[in-house]
Protein backbone atom coordinates (compact mmCIF):
# COMPACT_ATOMS: atom_id res chain seq x y z
CA UNK A 1 0.00 0.00 0.00
CA UNK A 2 1.41 3.42 -1.25
CA UNK A 3 2.43 5.23 1.81
CA UNK A 4 0.10 8.03 3.15
CA UNK A 5 2.75 10.94 2.15
CA UNK A 6 1.72 9.56 -2.36
CA UNK A 7 -2.01 10.36 -1.27
CA UNK A 8 -3.35 12.25 -3.65
CA UNK A 9 -6.28 13.63 -1.63
CA UNK A 10 -5.66 15.01 1.79
CA UNK A 11 -8.54 12.62 3.38
CA UNK A 12 -6.12 10.10 2.58
CA UNK A 13 -2.71 11.56 3.71
CA UNK A 14 -2.55 14.62 5.50
CA UNK A 15 -5.55 14.60 7.47
CA UNK A 16 -6.22 10.73 7.20
CA UNK A 17 -6.53 10.54 11.02
CA UNK A 18 -9.30 12.90 11.36
CA UNK A 19 -11.52 11.24 8.47
CA UNK A 20 -11.06 7.81 9.78
CA UNK A 21 -14.13 8.07 11.26
CA UNK A 22 -16.00 7.85 8.01
CA UNK A 23 -14.31 5.14 6.00
CA UNK A 24 -16.75 2.58 7.18
CA UNK A 25 -19.36 4.81 5.58
CA UNK A 26 -17.61 6.04 2.62
CA UNK A 27 -14.34 3.65 1.31
CA UNK A 28 -14.88 1.82 -1.76
CA UNK A 29 -14.68 -1.12 0.45
CA UNK A 30 -17.70 0.29 2.21
CA UNK A 31 -19.39 0.72 -0.77
CA UNK A 32 -18.86 -2.55 -1.53
CA UNK A 33 -20.25 -4.23 2.11
CA UNK A 34 -23.30 -1.47 1.63
CA UNK A 35 -23.75 -3.45 -1.94
CA UNK A 36 -23.28 -7.10 -0.15
CA UNK A 37 -25.94 -6.45 2.23
CA UNK A 38 -28.54 -4.97 0.43
CA UNK A 39 -28.12 -7.75 -2.04
CA UNK A 40 -28.41 -10.00 0.53
CA UNK A 41 -31.65 -8.20 2.19
CA UNK A 42 -33.01 -8.78 -1.01
CA UNK A 43 -32.44 -12.53 -1.19
CA UNK A 44 -33.89 -12.81 2.50
CA UNK A 45 -37.00 -10.44 1.57
CA UNK A 46 -37.84 -13.04 -1.38
CA UNK A 47 -36.89 -16.26 0.65
CA UNK A 48 -39.54 -15.25 3.72
CA UNK A 49 -42.39 -13.96 1.03
CA UNK A 50 -44.44 -17.42 0.89
CA UNK A 51 -46.18 -16.21 -2.42
CA UNK A 52 -43.39 -16.99 -4.55
CA UNK A 53 -43.11 -20.79 -4.34
CA UNK A 54 -39.86 -21.57 -6.22
CA UNK A 55 -37.85 -20.01 -3.16
CA UNK A 56 -38.10 -21.15 0.40
CA UNK A 57 -38.01 -19.32 4.14
CA UNK A 58 -34.23 -19.77 5.14
CA UNK A 59 -33.36 -21.34 8.62
CA UNK A 60 -32.28 -19.42 11.31
CA UNK A 61 -28.85 -20.72 10.64
CA UNK A 62 -28.90 -19.77 7.05
CA UNK A 63 -29.72 -16.35 7.72
CA UNK A 64 -26.97 -16.10 10.64
CA UNK A 65 -24.39 -17.00 7.59
CA UNK A 66 -25.74 -14.38 5.32
CA UNK A 67 -25.37 -11.94 8.61
CA UNK A 68 -22.21 -13.06 8.86
CA UNK A 69 -21.45 -12.81 5.35
CA UNK A 70 -22.23 -8.66 5.88
CA UNK A 71 -20.36 -8.29 9.35
CA UNK A 72 -16.73 -10.34 8.17
CA UNK A 73 -16.92 -8.30 5.03
CA UNK A 74 -13.16 -7.11 4.49
CA UNK A 75 -10.56 -6.20 2.40
CA UNK A 76 -9.53 -10.08 0.82
CA UNK A 77 -13.43 -10.07 0.04
CA UNK A 78 -13.43 -6.97 -1.57
CA UNK A 79 -10.19 -7.25 -3.58
CA UNK A 80 -12.23 -10.58 -4.61
CA UNK A 81 -15.10 -8.33 -5.85
CA UNK A 82 -12.60 -6.37 -7.51
CA UNK A 83 -11.16 -8.99 -9.86
CA UNK A 84 -14.32 -10.07 -10.98
CA UNK A 85 -15.26 -6.44 -11.91
CA UNK A 86 -11.97 -5.85 -13.73
CA UNK A 87 -12.93 -8.73 -16.24
CA UNK A 88 -16.62 -7.60 -16.49
CA UNK A 89 -16.28 -3.81 -16.33
CA UNK A 90 -19.67 -3.33 -14.35
CA UNK A 91 -19.25 -3.33 -10.69
CA UNK A 92 -22.61 -4.67 -9.25
CA UNK A 93 -22.66 -7.68 -11.72
CA UNK A 94 -19.48 -8.21 -9.67
CA UNK A 95 -21.12 -8.37 -6.28
CA UNK A 96 -23.75 -10.79 -8.05
CA UNK A 97 -21.18 -13.21 -8.79
CA UNK A 98 -18.86 -13.06 -5.87
CA UNK A 99 -22.00 -13.97 -3.81
CA UNK A 100 -22.88 -16.83 -6.01
CA UNK A 101 -19.89 -18.20 -5.68
CA UNK A 102 -19.80 -17.29 -2.47
CA UNK A 103 -22.94 -19.24 -1.25
CA UNK A 104 -22.96 -22.12 -3.67
CA UNK A 105 -22.43 -24.59 -1.13
CA UNK A 106 -25.03 -23.44 1.40
CA UNK A 107 -27.66 -26.23 0.48
CA UNK A 108 -30.77 -23.98 0.95
CA UNK A 109 -29.08 -21.27 -1.10
CA UNK A 110 -28.21 -23.49 -3.68
CA UNK A 111 -31.88 -23.70 -4.84
CA UNK A 112 -32.04 -19.68 -4.75
CA UNK A 113 -28.84 -18.86 -6.31
CA UNK A 114 -31.43 -17.14 -9.44
CA UNK A 115 -33.07 -15.54 -6.83
CA UNK A 116 -29.92 -13.53 -6.24
CA UNK A 117 -29.95 -9.99 -7.72
CA UNK A 118 -33.57 -10.93 -8.70
CA UNK A 119 -35.73 -8.82 -11.15
CA UNK A 120 -33.24 -5.60 -10.16
CA UNK A 121 -31.26 -3.04 -12.00
CA UNK A 122 -27.77 -1.96 -10.64
CA UNK A 123 -29.51 1.39 -9.38
CA UNK A 124 -32.11 -0.57 -7.23
CA UNK A 125 -28.71 -1.86 -5.61
CA UNK A 126 -27.11 1.46 -5.39
CA UNK A 127 -29.41 3.30 -4.48
CA UNK A 128 -30.34 1.72 -1.54
CA UNK A 129 -26.59 1.47 -0.62
CA UNK A 130 -25.55 4.60 -0.89
CA UNK A 131 -29.16 5.73 0.93
CA UNK A 132 -28.17 4.20 3.82
CA UNK A 133 -24.26 5.18 3.40
CA UNK A 134 -25.55 8.58 3.90
CA UNK A 135 -28.12 8.30 6.45
CA UNK A 136 -25.74 5.77 8.93
CA UNK A 137 -22.87 8.77 8.09
CA UNK A 138 -25.00 11.34 9.06
CA UNK A 139 -26.44 9.75 12.59
CA UNK A 140 -23.43 7.89 13.56
CA UNK A 141 -21.00 10.41 12.75
CA UNK A 142 -22.03 13.84 11.95
CA UNK A 143 -24.65 14.55 14.27
CA UNK A 144 -22.94 13.81 17.39
CA UNK A 145 -19.98 15.33 16.46
CA UNK A 146 -22.69 18.51 15.86
CA UNK A 147 -23.67 17.82 18.88
CA UNK A 148 -19.99 18.38 20.93
CA UNK A 149 -19.82 21.57 19.21
CA UNK A 150 -22.61 22.42 20.31
CA UNK A 151 -22.26 21.45 23.91
CA UNK A 152 -19.22 23.18 24.13
CA UNK A 153 -20.62 26.24 23.17
CA UNK A 154 -23.29 26.17 25.39
CA UNK A 155 -21.16 25.65 28.45
CA UNK A 156 -19.53 28.76 27.39
CA UNK A 157 -22.55 30.63 27.20
CA UNK A 158 -23.85 29.87 30.58
CA UNK A 159 -19.74 30.37 31.77
CA UNK A 160 -19.64 33.57 30.29
CA UNK A 161 -23.47 34.47 30.69
CA UNK A 162 -22.94 37.93 32.70
CA UNK A 163 -19.26 38.89 30.82
CA UNK A 164 -19.99 42.25 29.43
CA UNK A 165 -18.38 42.67 25.88
CA UNK A 166 -18.86 45.20 23.44
CA UNK A 167 -20.70 44.78 20.71
CA UNK A 168 -19.17 45.84 16.68
CA UNK A 169 -22.33 46.43 14.12
CA UNK A 170 -19.94 47.59 10.52
CA UNK A 171 -17.39 47.08 12.76
CA UNK A 172 -18.33 50.29 14.47
CA UNK A 173 -18.88 50.28 18.72
CA UNK A 174 -22.79 49.26 19.20
CA UNK A 175 -24.76 48.18 21.87
CA UNK A 176 -22.90 46.29 24.29
CA UNK A 177 -24.01 42.46 24.74
CA UNK A 178 -22.15 39.83 26.85
CA UNK A 179 -19.75 37.13 25.56
CA UNK A 180 -22.46 34.42 26.75
CA UNK A 181 -25.06 36.00 24.48
CA UNK A 182 -23.17 35.80 21.49
CA UNK A 183 -22.31 32.53 22.18
CA UNK A 184 -26.11 31.11 22.92
CA UNK A 185 -26.98 33.36 19.40
CA UNK A 186 -24.51 30.01 17.71
CA UNK A 187 -26.18 26.88 19.94
CA UNK A 188 -29.49 28.05 18.96
CA UNK A 189 -28.46 28.33 15.51
CA UNK A 190 -26.97 24.87 15.16
CA UNK A 191 -29.45 23.01 17.02
CA UNK A 192 -31.98 24.47 14.41
CA UNK A 193 -29.61 23.31 11.92
CA UNK A 194 -29.05 20.09 13.51
CA UNK A 195 -32.95 19.73 13.71
CA UNK A 196 -33.14 20.18 9.81
CA UNK A 197 -30.01 17.62 9.21
CA UNK A 198 -31.81 15.20 11.09
CA UNK A 199 -34.81 15.27 9.74
CA UNK A 200 -34.20 14.67 6.05
CA UNK A 201 -36.05 11.48 5.14
CA UNK A 202 -33.57 9.57 2.70
CA UNK A 203 -35.80 8.31 -0.26
CA UNK A 204 -34.91 4.67 -2.15
CA UNK A 205 -36.77 2.79 -4.55
CA UNK A 206 -36.51 -0.78 -5.95
CA UNK A 207 -38.31 -0.99 -9.31
CA UNK A 208 -36.50 -2.13 -11.94
CA UNK A 209 -34.87 -0.67 -15.07
CA UNK A 210 -37.19 2.20 -15.52
CA UNK A 211 -39.29 2.29 -12.58
CA UNK A 212 -42.55 0.20 -13.34
CA UNK A 213 -41.95 -3.56 -12.17
CA UNK A 214 -41.27 -5.23 -16.08
CA UNK A 215 -39.25 -7.57 -14.51
CA UNK A 216 -41.05 -8.19 -11.55
CA UNK A 217 -44.55 -8.29 -13.46
CA UNK A 218 -43.37 -10.70 -16.28
CA UNK A 219 -41.82 -13.11 -13.49
CA UNK A 220 -44.94 -13.18 -11.28
CA UNK A 221 -47.80 -11.61 -12.95
CA UNK A 222 -50.61 -11.85 -10.24
CA UNK A 223 -48.14 -10.82 -6.84
CA UNK A 224 -48.71 -7.01 -5.43
CA UNK A 225 -44.85 -5.76 -6.33
CA UNK A 226 -45.06 -2.39 -5.45
CA UNK A 227 -46.51 -3.30 -2.19
CA UNK A 228 -43.41 -5.51 -1.48
CA UNK A 229 -41.41 -3.30 -2.80
CA UNK A 230 -42.23 -0.64 0.11
CA UNK A 231 -42.23 -2.52 2.53
CA UNK A 232 -38.77 -4.19 1.44
CA UNK A 233 -37.44 -0.18 1.67
CA UNK A 234 -38.94 0.89 4.36
CA UNK A 235 -37.77 -2.20 6.01
CA UNK A 236 -34.64 -0.44 5.33
CA UNK A 237 -34.90 2.44 7.41
CA UNK A 238 -36.22 4.70 4.10
CA UNK A 239 -38.63 6.53 2.76
CA UNK A 240 -40.36 4.72 -0.67
CA UNK A 241 -40.25 6.32 -3.50
CA UNK A 242 -42.92 5.20 -5.88
CA UNK A 243 -42.37 7.25 -8.75
CA UNK A 244 -38.70 7.22 -10.48
CA UNK A 245 -37.09 6.21 -13.74
CA UNK A 246 -34.09 3.98 -13.62
CA UNK A 247 -32.99 5.73 -11.14
CA UNK A 248 -34.05 7.67 -7.83
CA UNK A 249 -33.87 11.15 -8.70
CA UNK A 250 -31.65 12.12 -5.22
CA UNK A 251 -34.13 14.94 -4.44
CA UNK A 252 -33.39 14.00 -0.89
CA UNK A 253 -29.52 13.81 -1.16
CA UNK A 254 -29.90 17.21 -1.89
CA UNK A 255 -31.88 17.81 0.91
CA UNK A 256 -29.30 16.49 2.93
CA UNK A 257 -26.78 18.24 1.05
CA UNK A 258 -28.15 21.58 1.52
CA UNK A 259 -29.06 21.30 4.95
CA UNK A 260 -25.35 19.93 5.51
CA UNK A 261 -24.07 22.74 3.63
CA UNK A 262 -25.98 25.27 5.42
CA UNK A 263 -24.87 24.23 9.00
CA UNK A 264 -21.11 24.63 7.62
CA UNK A 265 -22.35 28.12 6.96
CA UNK A 266 -22.98 28.57 11.13
CA UNK A 267 -20.32 27.53 12.04
CA UNK A 268 -18.07 29.45 8.95
CA UNK A 269 -20.06 32.60 10.38
CA UNK A 270 -18.37 31.50 13.91
CA UNK A 271 -14.89 30.94 12.72
CA UNK A 272 -14.71 34.13 11.33
CA UNK A 273 -16.12 35.66 14.80
CA UNK A 274 -14.03 33.90 16.85
CA UNK A 275 -11.08 34.71 14.94
CA UNK A 276 -12.05 38.59 15.15
CA UNK A 277 -12.35 37.94 18.69
CA UNK A 278 -8.65 36.85 19.17
CA UNK A 279 -7.24 39.16 17.19
CA UNK A 280 -9.29 42.02 19.39
CA UNK A 281 -7.49 40.50 22.35
CA UNK A 282 -10.89 39.07 23.90
CA UNK A 283 -9.93 35.46 23.54
CA UNK A 284 -6.18 34.08 24.69
CA UNK A 285 -5.25 30.63 23.16
CA UNK A 286 -3.59 27.98 25.35
CA UNK A 287 -0.67 27.35 24.84
CA UNK A 288 0.65 23.67 23.86
CA UNK A 289 4.31 22.82 24.51
CA UNK A 290 6.90 22.41 22.08
CA UNK A 291 4.12 23.92 19.13
CA UNK A 292 5.46 26.86 16.82
CA UNK A 293 3.47 29.78 15.84
CA UNK A 294 5.72 30.84 13.29
CA UNK A 295 8.76 30.18 11.69
CA UNK A 296 10.56 33.37 12.63
CA UNK A 297 8.47 35.36 14.68
CA UNK A 298 8.72 33.27 17.97
CA UNK A 299 5.42 35.73 19.82
CA UNK A 300 2.99 34.51 17.20
CA UNK A 301 0.02 32.04 18.47
CA UNK A 302 -2.22 31.91 15.74
CA UNK A 303 -6.13 31.07 15.63
CA UNK A 304 -4.89 28.15 13.14
CA UNK A 305 -7.68 25.72 14.01
CA UNK A 306 -10.99 28.11 13.35
CA UNK A 307 -8.74 29.40 9.57
CA UNK A 308 -8.23 25.64 9.13
CA UNK A 309 -12.19 24.84 9.50
CA UNK A 310 -12.90 27.84 7.45
CA UNK A 311 -10.75 26.69 4.73
CA UNK A 312 -12.17 22.90 4.96
CA UNK A 313 -16.03 24.54 5.14
CA UNK A 314 -15.08 26.14 1.70
CA UNK A 315 -14.18 22.63 0.02
CA UNK A 316 -16.78 21.28 1.40
CA UNK A 317 -19.84 23.07 1.00
CA UNK A 318 -18.22 23.42 -2.89
CA UNK A 319 -18.67 20.08 -3.42
CA UNK A 320 -22.36 19.69 -1.42
CA UNK A 321 -23.45 22.63 -3.55
CA UNK A 322 -22.52 21.14 -6.90
CA UNK A 323 -23.97 17.35 -5.70
CA UNK A 324 -27.52 19.07 -4.69
CA UNK A 325 -27.40 20.60 -7.93
CA UNK A 326 -26.05 18.27 -10.17
CA UNK A 327 -27.79 14.76 -8.95
CA UNK A 328 -31.59 15.78 -9.16
CA UNK A 329 -30.84 16.10 -12.56
CA UNK A 330 -30.05 13.29 -15.53
CA UNK A 331 -30.77 12.81 -18.62
CA UNK A 332 -34.14 10.47 -20.01
CA UNK A 333 -34.58 7.66 -17.87
CA UNK A 334 -31.25 7.84 -16.96
CA UNK A 335 -27.64 8.71 -17.58
CA UNK A 336 -24.41 7.88 -15.50
CA UNK A 337 -23.58 11.67 -14.91
CA UNK A 338 -24.58 11.50 -11.10
CA UNK A 339 -22.65 7.71 -10.57
CA UNK A 340 -19.06 9.50 -10.60
CA UNK A 341 -20.63 12.57 -8.92
CA UNK A 342 -21.81 10.88 -6.02
CA UNK A 343 -18.57 8.60 -5.17
CA UNK A 344 -17.51 12.15 -3.83
CA UNK A 345 -19.95 12.24 -1.08
CA UNK A 346 -17.62 10.90 1.04
CA UNK A 347 -15.18 13.95 0.24
CA UNK A 348 -17.68 16.50 0.99
CA UNK A 349 -18.63 14.96 4.48
CA UNK A 350 -15.06 14.25 5.00
CA UNK A 351 -14.03 17.84 4.68
CA UNK A 352 -16.99 18.69 7.05
CA UNK A 353 -15.63 16.46 9.38
CA UNK A 354 -12.62 18.09 9.26
CA UNK A 355 -14.04 21.56 9.35
CA UNK A 356 -16.00 20.69 12.70
CA UNK A 357 -13.31 18.94 14.50
CA UNK A 358 -11.05 21.73 13.71
CA UNK A 359 -13.34 24.20 15.22
CA UNK A 360 -14.15 22.45 18.64
CA UNK A 361 -10.34 22.21 18.69
CA UNK A 362 -10.40 25.91 18.92
CA UNK A 363 -12.97 26.21 21.11
CA UNK A 364 -11.07 23.97 23.53
CA UNK A 365 -8.17 26.52 23.39
CA UNK A 366 -9.71 29.73 23.95
CA UNK A 367 -9.49 31.50 27.47
CA UNK A 368 -11.28 35.10 27.64
CA UNK A 369 -9.51 37.96 28.78
CA UNK A 370 -11.86 40.28 30.95
CA UNK A 371 -9.64 42.82 31.21
CA UNK A 372 -9.53 43.43 27.72
CA UNK A 373 -12.85 43.44 27.13
CA UNK A 374 -13.44 45.83 29.82
CA UNK A 375 -10.71 47.99 28.51
CA UNK A 376 -12.87 48.26 25.05
CA UNK A 377 -16.06 48.92 26.89
CA UNK A 378 -14.22 51.54 29.13
CA UNK A 379 -13.63 53.82 26.07
CA UNK A 380 -16.95 53.54 24.19
CA UNK A 381 -19.21 55.54 26.36
CA UNK A 382 -20.73 57.02 23.96
CA UNK A 383 -22.64 53.42 23.28
CA UNK A 384 -24.58 54.79 25.84
CA UNK A 385 -26.56 57.55 23.63
CA UNK A 386 -29.05 54.72 22.27
CA UNK A 387 -30.51 54.36 25.88
CA UNK A 388 -29.88 57.55 27.33
CA UNK A 389 -31.73 58.82 23.87
CA UNK A 390 -34.99 56.89 24.98
CA UNK A 391 -35.53 57.48 28.60
CA UNK A 392 -35.27 61.34 26.71
CA UNK A 393 -37.97 59.93 24.29
CA UNK A 394 -40.15 58.66 27.20
CA UNK A 395 -40.33 61.60 29.16
CA UNK A 396 -41.15 63.86 26.10
CA UNK A 397 -37.66 65.65 26.13
CA UNK A 398 -38.29 66.88 21.99
CA UNK A 399 -35.53 65.92 19.40
CA UNK A 400 -34.02 63.45 21.76
CA UNK A 401 -32.28 61.68 18.59
CA UNK A 402 -30.91 64.84 16.99
CA UNK A 403 -29.60 66.24 20.24
CA UNK A 404 -27.26 63.07 20.91
CA UNK A 405 -26.69 62.76 17.18
CA UNK A 406 -25.03 66.39 17.82
CA UNK A 407 -22.72 65.40 20.86
CA UNK A 408 -21.51 62.35 19.56
CA UNK A 409 -21.87 61.09 16.08
CA UNK A 410 -18.25 60.27 14.86
CA UNK A 411 -16.79 61.13 18.28
CA UNK A 412 -15.82 58.99 21.28
CA UNK A 413 -17.31 60.01 24.90
CA UNK A 414 -16.20 59.60 27.96
CA UNK A 415 -17.73 59.08 31.63
CA UNK A 416 -17.46 62.41 32.26
CA UNK A 417 -18.83 64.14 29.11
CA UNK A 418 -21.91 61.89 29.02
CA UNK A 419 -22.34 62.75 32.61
CA UNK A 420 -22.71 66.53 31.97
CA UNK A 421 -25.26 66.11 29.27
CA UNK A 422 -27.66 63.55 31.37
CA UNK A 423 -27.20 66.52 34.06
CA UNK A 424 -28.65 69.06 31.48
CA UNK A 425 -31.43 67.55 30.54
CA UNK A 426 -35.01 68.58 31.93
CA UNK A 427 -35.91 64.77 33.53
CA UNK A 428 -36.97 63.57 36.72
CA UNK A 429 -34.35 63.15 39.36
CA UNK A 430 -34.94 59.96 39.33
CA UNK A 431 -34.60 59.35 35.50
CA UNK A 432 -31.32 61.25 36.33
CA UNK A 433 -30.27 58.66 38.18
CA UNK A 434 -30.52 55.60 36.86
CA UNK A 435 -28.93 57.16 33.38
CA UNK A 436 -26.01 57.92 35.93
CA UNK A 437 -25.26 54.98 37.08
CA UNK A 438 -25.22 53.42 33.28
CA UNK A 439 -21.95 51.96 32.44
CA UNK A 440 -21.13 50.54 29.15
CA UNK A 441 -20.19 47.43 31.13
CA UNK A 442 -23.74 46.99 32.73
CA UNK A 443 -26.00 48.22 29.74
CA UNK A 444 -26.63 45.00 28.56
CA UNK A 445 -29.92 44.17 28.89
CA UNK A 446 -31.66 40.76 28.59
CA UNK A 447 -27.84 39.08 27.78
CA UNK A 448 -27.31 37.88 30.76
CA UNK A 449 -30.82 35.87 31.26
CA UNK A 450 -30.89 34.62 27.85
CA UNK A 451 -27.19 33.48 27.50
CA UNK A 452 -28.38 31.25 30.74
CA UNK A 453 -31.71 29.75 29.04
CA UNK A 454 -30.04 28.49 26.01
Amino acid sequence: MPSPLAALSPLDGRYARSADPLRPYFSELALLRYRVRIELAWLRALAAEKALPEIRPFSKATLAALDGLVASFGDKDGEAIKAIEARTNHDVKAIEYWLKAKLAKNREVQQALEFIHFAATSEDINNLAYALMLQEARDQVMLPRLARITTALRDMAHRHAKRPMLSRTHGQPASPTTLGKEMANVVHRLERARSKLGAVSILGKNNGATGNYHAHAVAYPKFDWERFCRRFVEGLGLEFNPYTTQIEPHDSYAELFDALARTNGILLDLDRDLWGYISLGYFRQKLKAGEVGSSTMPHKVNPIDFENSEGNIGVANAILRHLSEKLPVSRWQRDLSDSTALRNAGNAFGHTLLAWAACERGLAKLEADPGRMAADLDASWEVLTEGVQQVMRRHGVPQAYEKLKALARGRRLDRRQLAAFIRSLPLPAEAKKRLLALAPANYTGLAASLARRI
